[in-house]
């Protein structure tokens, strides 16, 4: 993909002082600033994000776009930003992801690669369901240096990608998987910006936090994306509040809003979490020898 360009869409609510640690870091990629742009999709905040988008205006190609909070609203910011997006790849980070210098430049290169479409799943140290790691990984991060901080907790083996049980059991190969799309977590990942497009963009029903980035990723699936893991695209998740119980039945209710919408088996497994764990439900598929072809119609 060579001269192709970025979209990096960073979805944010009252999370100013994140979303400045990851601008911060978008300044300091390797790819030109001239190769990408960056898209704050603001859910309504009222802290001072939108002066934090305007200290960066000289320095990075940014654009603010907002709209009034009406309630959760990720998969709405991410629409705005996949809507308005001139690049060639849509690259979606969360507030907080401190990405490595390299990373934009990685996600390109596993764009250009051969093979069809691609949906690319960046690692992310330090990514936690809950708060339990939370003091332990800010004092190991210095957000001057992202990439020294990188180099650390990898030399240490400390604060792996919490999916790292799933990477290492499939040597990091998940285009054979049968759902590969189940580690598609919008923390740090990316697709053809024309393809987002083409499946729907993010289903805007799902009000509430989780699984409206797996419902994407399944239909990025079922059109042929070949999903892969890149490591040199990584981040740094920088810690911050999280309740992992609450989150948990957020996202049955929205794996639930799945249902009726496809008939792959393995939509049902999602209800079964934590029961089944999610980096076991690839194994769950083989042993049952479900069909997980893509392609399969949907339901009407």
């Amino acid at each position: 993909m060579s001269g192709s360009r970025v979209s990096v869409i960073i979805p944010t609510y009252n999370r100013a002082g994140l979303l400045g640690h990851t601008l911060a870091s978008l300044t300091r990629q390797t790819l030109p600033a001239d190769r990408f742009e960056v898209l704050v999709c603001d859910d309504g905040s009222t802290d001072d994000t939108a002066a934090v988008v305007d200290r960066y205006a000289g320095r990075l190609d940014i654009t603010r776009l907002f709209h009034e909070h009406d309630g959760f609203g990720a998969g709405r910011s991410r629409n705005e930003g996949i809507t308005h997006a001139t690049g060639d790849v849509s690259v979606m980070l969360d507030s907080g992801a401190l990405v490595h210098s390299g990373c934009l430049a990685a996600h390109l290169d596993s764009h250009a690669a051969a093979g069809g479409p691609h949906a690319v799943i960046g690692y992310v140290y330090g990514y936690s369901v809950n708060e339990q790691h939370a003091a332990g990984i800010e004092t190991e991060i210095d957000v001057d240096d992202v990439d020294g901080t990188v180099e650390r907790l990898r030399a240490k083996g400390r604060y792996p990608d919490i999916r790292e049980e799933l990477y290492s059991r499939y040597d990091d190969d998940l285009a054979g998987l049968p759902a590969p799309w189940v580690m598609f977590w919008t923390a740090n990942v990316s697709a053809p910006t024309s393809l987002l497009r083409e499946v729907g963009l993010f289903d805007e029903q799902f009000r509430t936090w989780g699984g409206e980035d797996l419902d994407i990723a399944f239909r990025l699936f079922d059109s042929g994306a070949r999903f892969v893991l890149n490591r040199a695209a990584c981040s740094v998740e920088y810690p911050h509040p999280r309740n992992f119980e609450a989150g948990l039945e957020m996202s049955r209710t929205n794996h639930r809003l799945m249902l009726p919408k496809y008939r792959s088996p393995v939509i049902p497994l999602l209800l079964a979490l934590p029961t089944i764990n999610p980096f076991n439900i690839n194994d769950v598929i083989l042993a049952l020898d479900l069909d997980t072809t893509p392609g399969q119609p949907e339901l009407a």
